[in-house]
C-alpha cells in the first residue's frame, strides 16, 4: 500500500489525533480477527481514510472499548469499530495481495511472492465476497502491466488505469453515494499515482525500471508541474468530498484531505533542498 493519505498531526488537538488511532485500532483489530496476525501487518493510512470516510457519511452506530494487543501490550489503547470497518479490511486485503504480487512481477521480490503466499488465503476469502470488485481489481492492474509494460505510456493513462482500481474499491455499496465514492477514489487514485511515481523516480532509474516521470524529469519547469498536477488532482478529489453531506470526523478527513496528503512531498522538498550545492543557492541568492 501507498500510505501518503494520513494526517498532519501538527493540525490537529490531542484529542481528534485520538479519535483518528482509535479508527486506526478499530481497522487493525478487525484485520486481526477476519485474516489473523498477517492481515493486521498490512493496515494502511489509505484505508484508515475510506474507513472514516464511510462512517462520517452512512453513520453506523459505534462500538467503542479498550484493550491490549501484540504491537502494544503493556497499555490499553481504545478502539471504535462500526460495520463498515469489515469492507474496509476486506479492501485492504485485496490492495495488499496484489502489491505483493506486484512486487514480485515486477522485481521478482522473494520477499513479495512469500508475503502474497500468506495472504493468499485471506484474498481467496475477500474474493468470495466480492468477485465482481477482485475481479476489476484485477483487470485494472493488468491494465497497468501492460501500460508500464510497453514503457512508454502516458502519465494520464498509467494514472487512469489506477485510478479506476481505487475507485472500484471506495464504491461502497449500490446507493445514492455509490458515483460520488467512486468519482472520489479516482481522483484520489491519481494523485495517489502521480505521488508515488514522484516519490519512486530516483529509484526507478536506478533500476532501470519504468516510471510515466522518466521523460518529464528533463523539464525546466519539471518541479512545478508536479506541483501544479498535485494540487490540480486533489483539488478534484476535494471538490467532491465537500459535496458530501459529512458532518462526523469532517476536521479530521479535511485535515487529511488539504494536509496530510502534503507530508510526504514536503519531506522529499526538504530532502532536496539541503541536496542543493551552496553555490547554486548562492547564485541564485544573486541573480534575486
Amino acid at each position: 500500500m501507498f500510505g501518503y493519505i494520513t494526517i498532519a498531526p501538527a493540525g490537529l488537538s490531542k484529542d481528534r489525533q485520538d479519535r483518528y488511532r482509535a479508527m486506526y485500532c478499530g481497522l487493525c483489530r478487525t484485520l486481526g480477527k477476519r485474516f489473523g496476525p498477517t492481515g493486521q501487518m498490512t493496515l494502511s493510512y489509505d484505508i484508515t481514510f475510506l474507513y472514516l470516510l464511510l462512517s462520517s457519511l452512512y453513520e453506523p452506530e459505534e462500538q467503542q472499548g479498550k484493550e491490549r494487543c501484540l504491537p502494544h501490550p503493556v497499555h490499553l489503547h481504545p478502539y471504535v469499530y462500526s460495520v463498515p470497518a469489515d469492507y474496509c479490511c476486506d479492501m485492504n486485503i485485496a490492495l495488499a495481495y496484489h502489491k505483493c504480487m506486484d512486487d514480485w512481477q515486477d522485481d521478482k521480490s522473494p520477499v513479495g511472492r512469500a508475503e502474497a503466499a500468506l495472504l493468499q488465503k485471506g484474498y481467496d476469502q475477500v474474493a468470495a465476497r466480492y468477485p465482481e470488485k477482485c475481479r476489476a481489481i484485477e483487470a485494472c492492474l493488468k491494465e497497468l502491466r501492460q501500460l508500464e509494460k510497453c514503457g512508454t505510456a502516458t502519465l494520464d493513462a498509467a494514472a487512469n488505469a489506477s485510478a479506476k482500481m481505487l475507485g472500484i474499491v471506495c464504491r461502497y455499496q449500490e446507493d445514492m453515494w455509490a458515483d460520488e465514492l467512486e468519482q472520489l477514489g479516482q481522483a484520489l487514485g491519481r494523485f495517489i499515482y502521480l505521488m508515488d511515481a514522484y516519490d519512486d523516480l530516483p529509484a526507478d532509474k536506478r533500476k532501470k525500471r519504468f516510471n510515466p516521470l522518466n521523460s518529464y524529469e528533463a523539464r525546466e519547469d519539471y518541479e512545478a508541474f508536479i506541483k501544479e498536477s498535485l494540487t490540480m488532482l486533489i483539488g478534484e478529489c476535494t471538490e467532491i468530498f465537500e459535496a458530501l453531506p459529512l458532518v462526523q470526523d469532517m476536521d479530521i478527513l479535511r485535515n487529511i484531505l488539504y494536509a496530510g496528503c502534503w507530508t510526504r512531498y514536503e519531506q522529499l522538498q526538504h530532502k532536496k533542498s539541503k541536496n542543493v550545492p551552496a553555490s547554486s543557492t548562492n547564485r541564485k541568492e544573486d541573480g534575486a
